[in-house]
């Protein structure tokens, strides 16, 4: 909008939500199809998926040009951006909140269908003491790295700022390569009873957030190479910061309630 006189950003007509929601409608299709063994089913989950990456990719290739080229994002945009960044985090901290319920739930008080006890009888509980601890260390080792990322740019620092960017990514990916190894030597899967469900379905969409934090991370180190951050402009960075600071948070409960509690029961069971 030309010539305005306000502080706010008034959004330029966009294809990306219509094109996005028929994405999201086909993926939905597809899943339930793949899901049921419907003919072509996959293709139309493959598909979907396409769309939806697509979407993203240009959705937010046009929000960092409005960002960075066009300079629509002013402070009162930005601190809109803010709320709206803390909103989405409280939205997944909910979200974690009913596994953890879930949870709980279980291993508080086991039925008598489970045996009445946590871990229930048959499930081998992971050792805390091995990748979960190394895992534990090295997400958190991350999350020191991001914040040197965050200080070189407040600084200018800009080799500093690389250098602390490829050695969170590479830290990211250790993490995620760990969690598959786990998942392939366990002796349990999420098909086993409320104890894999539980297990399964908390560490496993937290795994599945570490690698949209990833991405998350890569975008802003291209970002940071080709200038886009400055000192006083950089909250695309900063949203990238808090989210991955979330997943170190969730981790840490993931780590203590489920991993370590769960193992500890497991040993007093055996023993």
């Amino acid at each position: 909008m030309k010539g305005h006189t306000h502080k706010f950003h008034i959004v330029d007509p966009s294809p990306w939500p219509l094109i996005g929601s028929i994405g999201t409608l086909i993926l939905t299709i597809g899943g339930v199809m793949y899901m049921h063994d419907y003919q072509n089913g996959g293709y139309t989950l493959i598909l979907g998926l396409l769309s939806i990456i697509i979407v993203l990719i240009s959705w937010w290739r046009d929000v960092i040009r409005e960002a960075t080229f066009l300079g629509h994002h002013t402070k009162e945009v930005q601190k809109g951006l803010r709320y709206g960044m803390i909103l989405f985090i409280v939205s997944e901290v909910m979200f974690f909140f009913a596994f953890f319920w879930a949870y709980f739930h279980a291993s508080l008080a086991p039925t008598i269908e489970i045996g009445c006890t946590w871990p229930p009888i048959g499930i081998q509980a992971f050792s805390p003491f091995d990748i979960p601890l190394l895992n534990t260390l090295i997400l958190l080792l991350s999350g020191a790295t991001i914040t040197v990322v965050h200080y070189s740019i407040l600084t200018n620092n800009r080799v500093g700022g690389f250098k602390a960017f490829v050695s969170t990514i590479l830290l990211a990916i250790i993490f995620t390569l760990l969690q598959l190894y786990e998942y392939r030597h366990a002796t349990f899967t999420i098909s086993d009873g409320v104890y894999g469900s539980t297990f399964f379905m908390a560490t496993g969409f937290h795994g599945f957030h570490v690698l949209i934090g990833t991405i998350f991370i890569v975008v802003c180190m291209f970002r940071f190479i080709h200038y886009h951050f400055t000192e006083e402009n950089h909250f695309g960075f900063e949203a990238a910061a808090w989210y991955w600071h979330f997943v170190d948070v969730v981790w840490l409960f993931l780590y203590i309630n489920i991993y370590f509690l769960g193992y500890y029961n497991y040993f007093n069971l055996i023993n």
